[in-house]
């Protein structure tokens, strides 16, 4: 996959992993990572697997990330803005973002 060339338009400063990251604005999340050579989003609850973008139109969540603290966002669906910072989802986050106890090695699950 490739990027078609394009040198118009304004650009916005992000980051990824902690690394600063130019996009164009109006890019998706996971457009933007993509052009900059970034194809491991997430790590399975399960095995640990690497995940990237998929189906780049929010059916398969293969692209779920952190944003901005904010666990289980698809990079697929959200543009870039200025300033948001991103990270690998790493397993399983509930609802609230909170890694998921089970993701984690604990035994025991609630019967």
């Amino acid at each position: 996959m490739r990027r078609l060339p394009r040198d118009d338009g304004p650009r916005v400063r992000m980051e990824f992993e902690g690394q600063p990251l130019l996009a164009y604005a109006g890019d998706t999340v996971a457009a933007a990572l993509l052009a900059g050579n970034h194809w491991n989003f997430r790590a399975t609850p399960v095995s640990g697997a690497s995940r990237g973008p998929f189906c780049m139109m929010g059916v398969c969540f293969d692209c779920l990330v952190e944003i901005d603290g904010v666990a289980n966002r698809q990079a697929c669906m959200i543009e870039v803005r200025d300033g948001m910072r991103v990270k690998r989802q790493l397993g399983a986050s509930d609802i609230d973002g909170e890694a998921d106890p089970f993701a984690q090695g604990e035994q025991d699950a609630p019967s």
